[in-house]
């Protein structure tokens, strides 16, 4: 009776916007069902721009961030290849990976991803440091009824999910910009600095509803 009433309050969390400045969310087990979808300000984006921060020892697949629309399941997508060892990026379903970086268990990475429709253009930064701009898809905007979930994979607009996808570990400090953030503006949300927040997502505004088991508490602090 207990983890049902848990449950229950957990899917109704948060029907306005909540400050969860230092805090994190916890995905603490293998599920295919546990996520949190973002509810974002903006549903068409001709340029825009993807951060956030997690932690995981889980060594296999799982998806980072997914965005998805009634045309598209991964109009949006950041995904870890543990086969691969490389982090791919999908933009209205086409991709292009990234390889050859320390993406080390038990520690807080910081990722930050951009894409422009007008140059087709994707760029990947990896704890502040850039890969090179990659083309992957132009000519036309990401549109339509988005969906925006952490924890999962979609397969499909709003579900599809695998548990062989799910990301296992905390995530934090997740914002989403309908622009492309210069290298300063990057680096300044890496080294957790007084940059602006995101305009489509923003973790100190964060509209979101959680279901199933993940929980929300605050982000480890450096003792004195």
């Amino acid at each position: 009776m207990e983890l049902l009433l848990l449950l229950v309050v957990l899917k109704a969390c948060a029907a306005a916007p909540q400050d969860l400045s230092g805090k994190m969310f916890i995905f603490p087990q293998l599920s295919s069902t546990a996520h949190v979808r973002l509810i974002a300000s903006t549903q068409r984006f001709g340029a825009l721009t993807v951060c956030h921060r997690s932690f995981t020892d889980f060594k296999r697949d799982h998806a980072l961030f997914s965005l998805a629309t009634p045309s598209s399941s991964n109009d949006f997508l950041i995904f870890w290849d543990e086969a691969k060892k490389q982090m791919t990026a999908f933009v209205k379903n086409e991709f292009t990976i990234y390889k050859g970086w320390d993406y080390n268990s038990n520690m807080w990475h910081s990722i930050c991803t951009t894409w422009d429709s007008e140059s087709g253009l994707v760029q990947l930064w990896f704890d502040g440091q850039p890969t090179m701009k990659k083309y992957i898809s132009s000519g036309s905007n990401i549109s339509g009824s988005t969906i925006i979930i952490l924890g999962q994979e979609q397969d499909t607009h709003g579900g599809g999910f695998d548990s062989k996808q799910c990301f296992i570990g905390m995530m934090s400090d997740v914002h989403m910009w309908d622009h492309t953030l210069s290298p300063c503006e990057i680096q300044k949300y890496v080294d957790g600095l007084n940059f602006t927040p995101g305009n489509v997502l923003s973790w100190s505004a964060l509209e979101f509803q959680i279901t199933g088991r993940v929980l929300i508490e605050d982000k480890p602090k450096t003792c004195d």
